[in-house]
């Protein structure tokens, strides 16, 4: 008799085990690739709606814009992720449609690593003659008529920039592009140009730290790093000549001057206004207006949604520019048509 309690005790368990395992949920595995500018609060995004959606699954590889581009073309990941707009050439090597979804927008700043980290003001012309290498020394007069008063030492500039193809060098090339005729012949715009001087590194994360372990370096990264690292960022001279620091009111004010075309690709450098931050940019998140996975598809767009909502909430504490309402609007539409 005991014997039979028992078994039924077990069958009765396993039983509610069986029809438990049954109703749970597959797990979704969405992945995607790109952008180290903005991989701070897209990893705060995909942890954070873990706890709305336990059922989908974020994976990210922060490698640089280039490689989102590519990969969302090969479509090796669900989703890319790019600070600088893809080009109507390889828009067109994609298989089928790509949308740019804009998510924030961010400040890349000019930091350096001088003794006492004075505070220091650079125009775009005196940034372009750094890094195209004709100013070669701190104390050069260019320098010292911005900044009255700075202690500049004797020493040489090393400069410091990104390796590979990357959004953020995007943003700094097309804001020296936009101030600078000579660099946009010599160099131009681009993910990846060809620098005329110093040290690469990889990785928003591999120029702050070159940075800091380098004595009389300057280079570029989003903002957030320079806290991070404890390392100084300049104050740069706008359109209409007012020196500006970078944060997310500064970024907001140029974004709130930016003309923004119905495919989303657009460009807020060297932006007019009072209170504009001049090297400042969006970032995107790429996806195909029809994805050949539609379960994935699906939970992109409900992630997308949430993220255009709730998650720009989080945009300002991690040193970004939540897109304007509507701007924001616009994009929600956009996603309205590819729900489920």
């Amino acid at each position: 008799m005991r014997r039979k309690k028992f078994l039924s005790i077990t069958l009765i368990a396993l039983g509610c085990f069986c029809v438990a395992g049954a109703s749970a949920p597959a797990q979704v595995s969405v992945s995607g690739a790109g952008s180290t500018f903005s991989s701070r609060i897209y990893s705060k995004w995909f942890e954070a709606y873990g706890g709305v959606d336990p059922s989908v699954r974020f994976t990210y590889e922060a490698n640089g814009s280039g490689k989102g581009q590519k990969l969302i073309i090969d479509q090796a990941v669900d989703f890319g992720a790019t600070d600088s707009p893809m080009s109507d050439e390889a828009l067109g090597r994609a298989p089928r449609k790509i949308l740019h979804i804009p998510t924030v927008a961010g400040a890349v700043v000019i930091s350096y690593n001088l003794r006492g980290a004075p505070a220091l003001k650079f125009d775009g012309q005196a940034l372009a003659d750094i890094f195209l290498g004709k100013i070669v020394q701190w104390c050069d007069p260019q320098i010292a008529r911005l900044n009255p008063g700075a202690t500049l030492p004797d020493s040489d500039i090393v400069v410091v920039h990104r390796v590979e193809s990357s959004g953020t060098s995007f943003i700094f090339t097309d804001y020296l592009s936009a101030v600078s005729r000579e660099w946009e012949i010599a160099v131009g715009r681009g993910k990846a140009v060809n620098w005329p001087v110093g040290l690469g590194a990889i990785g928003n994360d591999g120029v702050s730290a070159k940075v800091r372990e380098t004595p009389g370096s300057i280079g570029y990264f989003e903002l957030s790093h320079a806290g991070r690292n404890q390392l100084p960022f300049a104050e740069i001279k706008n359109r209409d000549g007012y020196f500006i620091k970078a944060s997310p009111d500064s970024v907001t004010a140029a974004m709130a001057t930016a003309t923004i075309p119905e495919d989303f690709r657009f460009s807020i450098v060297n932006a007019p206004g009072a209170g504009s931050y001049p090297i400042a940019g969006a970032t995107w998140l790429l996806v195909y207006e029809k994805p050949q996975d539609l379960s994935k598809g699906r939970k992109l767009v409900e992630f997308l949604k949430w993220a255009e909502t709730e998650g720009e909430k989080m945009a300002a504490d991690l040193s970004f520019a939540p897109l304007p309402e509507s701007l924001r609007n616009r994009v929600l539409k956009v996603l309205d048509t590819l729900g489920p």
